[in-house]
């Protein structure tokens, strides 16, 4: 496993934090933490794994956001569904989405079918993508 990268996380709490208009005092106050633990944060430093979920919940991001933003990647955002407002939904991007269902795909098919080809696997993979298109649940 790579190592994460703090620094980059530290930056991206920061800039998050500030556009949601949010010192670190109150961040930290909204998350249940100390302003301590938020500046280390801030700052590259180590924390528990807890109080990086409570950290996602206040800068408005979907869980695993700060190891994602840590190990390279991009958070997702959430927000209170308006049923039920202890709810968070997060949209998933399309790209994402397609991987993951292309990569359950090729998964259920190699346990199940040992004899199709590659080539077969793509088609079958395609054929799916374009069922979950003309179902609204992939868009173009």
């Amino acid at each position: 496993m790579a190592a994460l990268d703090l620094h980059r996380l530290a930056e991206y709490v920061r800039l998050r934090r500030t556009q949601l208009h949010l010192g670190v005092e109150p961040a930290a106050r909204a998350a249940g933490i100390s302003k301590d633990t938020w500046k280390r944060v801030e700052n590259a430093l180590t924390v528990r794994d807890t109080k990086y979920a409570e950290i996602e919940r206040v800068l408005q991001w979907a869980p695993g956001g700060c190891m994602a933003v840590a190990r390279g990647g991009e958070p997702l955002l959430s927000a209170p569904s308006d049923a039920d407002p202890d709810v968070r939904l997060t949209e998933i991007p399309s790209s994402e989405l397609e991987r993951a269902v292309g990569d359950a795909v090729r998964s259920a098919v190699v346990a199940t079918r040992g004899d199709l080809t590659g080539d077969d696997i793509l088609k079958l993979n395609a054929k799916v993508m374009e069922e979950l298109r003309q179902r609204g649940i992939l868009k173009d």
